[in-house]
C-alpha cells in the first residue's frame, strides 16, 4: 500500500466544512431548475466555469449568490446529503459542518427550515451511513450585527440540533470582538465555540488574541498565524485549543497552502487538524486536502493517524462517537501502517 492509498482508507474526522461550499454545479442546477431560479447557466461546465475566483474578494462574490437556488427544507436536506455520502465515501466518521442561516434568513427562507432541512439530513446520515454528524451556525462577520443578533436569538429554540456557534466570512474590518456579546450569550446557553481566523489577514494575531483571551474559543478555524506570537503560540498549547486548517483553500485565498507551518504545529505538538472548507469551490475534500498536505510537508503514516487523533480529541462527539473513532483508527494503523 503507498501512503495515497493509506490515506484514502484512514478513518476520518471532518471539523472544518461548509456545508453551502460542498454545493457542487450539478446539484445547483437542479435545485435551480426545482425551485424556478434564473442562475444564467443551463449547463454543469457553465455552472463550474463561474466557480473560479483569484481572490478571497472574488470567492465571495460567487459563493453567497449560488446560495440562491436552497428555497425549501428539502433543498437544504438535499445539499447536505450529498455532502455526507460524499463524506463517507471518503471514510469519514464524524463531521461538525458549518452552516450560514443569515445568508438564507435574508431572502425570506425561514430559519426553522434552514435548520431542520440540515439536521434531517444529520439524522438520515447517521441511520443510513453510520456517519456521525453536528452542526454549527456560523455568524457572517461581514453581514449586520443585528442579523447576527437575530439568528443567535433563533438558535435558542435549537439547542438539541445545534452543537456549536462559529464566526466565519471576510474578515477585514470585522474582528471577533465585534460579536464577543453574542459568543458570550451562546457560552452561556451551553454552545460550543469556535471563529476562523482566516490566514494572512490585516491584524491576524490580533483576531486570534481576541478569540483566545477575550472571548475564549473551545477552538480555532485556520489560525495558523499563531506561530507569528510566541505567547499566543504558548497559550494555544497550554489549553490544547485545536486548529482546523484547510491546505487547499489556503493555497487559494493567500498563494500559500501553509503546508511547512501545519506540518511544524502537528511536529510541537499542536492538536492541528486537517479539512474540507468549501471543496465543491477549492476541488478537494478531506483526503484530497490531506494527499495535498503530506505531499508538500513530507507527513508519514503515523502523522497522518495523530491527525486524526488531534481531530478527535478536539471535535464534540460524545463519549461513544470518541471511542468507535479512536477504536477503528487504532486497528487501521495496526492493520496498515506497518505495510508502508
Amino acid at each position: 500500500m503507498d501512503l495515497a492509498a493509506f490515506t484514502a482508507a484512514l478513518p476520518k474526522c471532518e471539523l472544518h466544512l461548509h456545508l453551502e461550499g460542498t454545493l457542487e454545479p450539478e446539484l445547483k442546477l437542479e435545485l435551480a431548475r426545482r425551485n424556478g431560479v434564473d442562475i444564467g447557466q443551463r449547463t454543469v461546465e457553465e455552472v463550474r466555469a463561474t466557480y473560479a475566483f483569484d481572490s478571497l474578494a472574488s470567492f465571495l462574490a460567487v459563493y453567497y449568490p449560488a446560495m440562491d437556488v436552497l428555497v425549501t427544507r428539502r433543498d437544504f436536506h438535499d445539499l447536505a446529503m450529498a455532502y455526507f455520502r460524499k463524506a463517507a465515501s471518503q471514510n469519514v466518521l464524524h463531521a461538525e459542518v458549518f452552516f450560514d442561516p443569515q445568508v438564507h434568513v435574508a431572502r425570506g427562507v425561514p430559519f426553522a427550515d434552514v435548520v431542520g432541512g440540515y439536521h434531517d439530513a444529520v439524522l438520515q446520515a447517521q441511520r443510513e451511513l453510520g456517519l456521525s454528524a453536528a452542526l454549527i451556525l456560523c455568524i457572517v462577520r461581514d453581514m449586520p450585527v443585528e442579523s447576527a443578533e437575530a439568528v443567535i436569538e433563533a438558535v435558542m429554540g435549537f439547542r438539541e440540533e445545534v452543537v456549536g456557534i462559529g464566526l466565519d466570512s471576510d474578515e477585514r474590518g470585522n474582528p471577533p470582538a465585534r460579536f464577543a456579546h453574542l459568543f458570550a450569550r451562546a457560552r452561556a446557553a451551553g454552545f460550543k465555540l469556535t471563529a476562523h481566523c482566516d490566514v494572512d489577514q490585516e491584524d491576524s494575531t490580533e483576531h486570534l488574541r481576541q478569540v483566545l483571551e477575550d472571548i475564549r474559543v473551545d477552538r480555532i478555524d485556520h489560525g495558523t498565524n499563531v506561530v507569528d506570537d510566541p505567547r499566543l503560540l504558548q497559550l494555544l498549547r497550554e489549553r490544547g485549543t485545536g486548529l482546523t486548517c484547510c491546505p487547499i483553500s489556503n493555497s487559494f485565498v493567500t498563494d500559500d497552502s501553509k503546508a511547512p507551518v501545519i506540518a511544524q504545529l502537528l511536529r510541537s505538538g499542536v492538536r492541528v487538524t486537517v479539512n474540507s472548507d468549501d471543496p465543491a469551490y477549492f476541488g478537494g475534500y478531506v483526503t484530497e486536502n490531506l494527499i495535498a498536505l503530506t505531499r508538500q510537508a513530507g507527513l508519514g503514516p503515523d502523522e497522518l493517524i495523530q491527525l486524526q487523533r488531534n481531530a478527535i480529541e478536539i471535535s464534540w462527539a460524545d463519549e461513544e462517537v470518541r471511542e468507535r473513532f479512536l477504536g477503528e483508527l487504532d486497528a487501521y494503523e495496526a492493520l496498515a501502517a506497518p505495510d508502508l
